[in-house]
C-alpha cells in the first residue's frame, strides 16, 4: 500500500493500482464459442417463455 502524511500529521492509504493492459480481439475459435453459446442461451430462454405460456 501506498502511504502519505499531510502537514497535519493524518494517513492516507491508497490501494496499488493494477498494472493496465488492453484486451485483445478475440480469435476465431473464441468467436465460434460465443456464437455456440449464444444460440443455446436463446434456446433455454425461448424453452422457458413456451413453458411459461403453456401452464398459464
Amino acid at each position: 500500500m501506498y502511504t502519505t502524511v499531510n502537514e497535519d500529521g493524518v494517513l492516507n492509504n491508497y490501494a496499488t493500482e493494477p498494472k493496465m493492459y488492453y484486451a485483445e480481439y478475440p480469435a476465431i475459435w473464441e468467436q465460434r464459442k460465443y456464437a455456440i453459446q449464444a444460440v443455446f442461451a436463446s434456446l433455454i430462454v425461448t424453452a422457458l417463455v413456451l413453458v411459461a405460456f403453456s401452464v398459464s
